[in-house]
C-alpha cells in the first residue's frame, strides 16, 4: 500500500507530461513548433501532433481568408478633384515561416498594420496616376483599377508571407468641404441647361405663333377678297336689275326710288330736314304726281 502511494505522484507527473506533449491542429489553422524562439516544425495538416513539454511551444495562425478594412484616405486624381477613399482587402497567410520571420511575436496585428500601409500606398499610386480621373474612379472602369491595386499590393506583401486575394473600393466620395461647391456647380449647370431649353422652347413657340398669325392673315385676306368679289358681283347684278327695271318703266322706277329715299329720310330720330315745300324731293307727295 505504501508503494502504491509513492507511485501515484509519478503517474500523475507522467500523465501531465504526456498531455503537455500533445496538441491538435485544426483544419482552419496552421501551426509552428518553436524551441527557444526557433522554428522546429511546421504543422499545416489537421490532426494530432507532439512536442517536447516545457521546451517547445506551439504558435497557431489562421489559415482562412481574412478581411481587413483600411483607413479612410484622400487621393488626388489627375483632374485635381480630391476624393475620400475607403477600401478593404481579403488576404490569407501563404507561408507561415516567412510570416513568422516578418512579423515576429506581433502576429496578425503587426501584419495587418503593414498590409494596411501597403494598400494605402498602392491606392494613392494607382488612383493618382496619369490618365486616371475622378470620373474614371467613379465609373465602371474602377474594376480595372482595383485589379491593379491588388496586383501591386500582392507584390509588396510577398515579403510578409501573405497572399492578397482581393481589393475593393467601398466608398469614393468628395471631401465634405468640396461637396457644397460641387453641388453649386451642378446646380448652375442644370440651371443653364434649363435656360437653354426654355430659350429653345420660346423660339419654337414664336415660330409657331408667327406661322399661325401668317395663316390667319392669309385666310382673312383670301376671305375678304372673296367677299369683295361676291359683293361686286351682287352689286353688278343689282345694278343690272335696276337698269332693266328703269328701262321697262322709267316713271315707276323713279317713283320707287323716291319712296326708298322718303323711307330713309323720314325715319324717327333727332335729325331734322329743312327744305321748301316746292322742292323736287316732294314731287311724288303732291296730289298730281301721287295720282299718277
Amino acid at each position: 500500500m505504501g508503494k502504491m502511494k509513492l507511485l501515484i505522484p509519478f503517474v500523475a507527473v507522467a500523465v501531465f507530461l504526456g498531455l503537455s506533449s500533445l496538441f491538435v491542429v485544426d483544419e482552419r489553422e496552421k501551426a509552428l513548433v518553436l524551441q527557444f524562439g526557433q522554428i522546429k516544425a511546421i504543422k499545416e495538416e489537421p490532426g494530432l501532433n507532439f512536442k517536447i513539454p516545457f521546451i517547445q511551444e506551439v504558435v497557431r495562425y489562421d489559415a482562412r481568408i481574412l478581411s481587413l478594412d483600411t483607413d479612410t484616405i484622400e487621393v488626388t486624381p489627375s483632374d485635381d478633384r480630391r476624393l475620400v477613399v475607403d477600401a478593404f482587402t481579403r488576404y490569407r497567410i501563404r507561408d507561415v515561416v516567412q510570416f513568422r520571420q516578418a512579423v515576429g511575436v506581433g502576429g496578425t496585428r503587426v501584419a495587418e498594420d503593414r498590409l494596411s500601409s501597403i494598400l494605402n500606398a498602392q491606392i494613392r499610386e494607382v488612383l493618382g496616376a496619369d490618365q486616371v480621373t475622378s470620373n474614371t474612379i467613379l465609373s465602371a472602369d474602377r474594376r480595372e483599377l482595383m485589379r491593379r491595386i491588388q496586383r501591386q499590393a500582392q507584390a509588396s506583401a510577398e515579403g510578409l508571407g501573405l497572399d492578397v486575394v482581393d481589393v475593393r473600393l467601398k466608398k469614393t466620395n468628395l471631401p465634405d468641404q468640396n461637396l457644397e461647391a460641387t453641388f453649386a456647380r451642378m446646380r448652375a449647370e442644370r440651371e443653364r441647361e434649363a435656360a437653354d431649353e426654355i430659350a429653345r422652347g420660346n423660339e419654337a413657340a414664336q415660330r409657331v405663333r408667327a406661322l399661325a398669325d401668317r395663316t390667319v392673315t392669309e385666310t382673312l385676306s383670301a376671305a375678304e377678297r372673296e367677299a369683295q368679289v361676291i359683293r361686286g358681283e351682287a352689286d353688278a347684278e343689282r345694278n343690272a336689275i335696276y337698269a332693266e327695271a328703269y328701262g321697262a318703266d322709267p316713271e315707276f322706277f323713279a317713283f320707287y326710288r323716291s319712296l326708298e329715299a322718303y323711307e330713309k329720310a323720314l325715319q324717327s330720330g333727332n335729325s331734322s330736314m329743312v327744305m321748301t315745300p316746292d322742292s323736287e324731293f316732294f314731287d311724288y307727295l303732291r296730289s298730281g304726281n301721287a295720282e299718277r
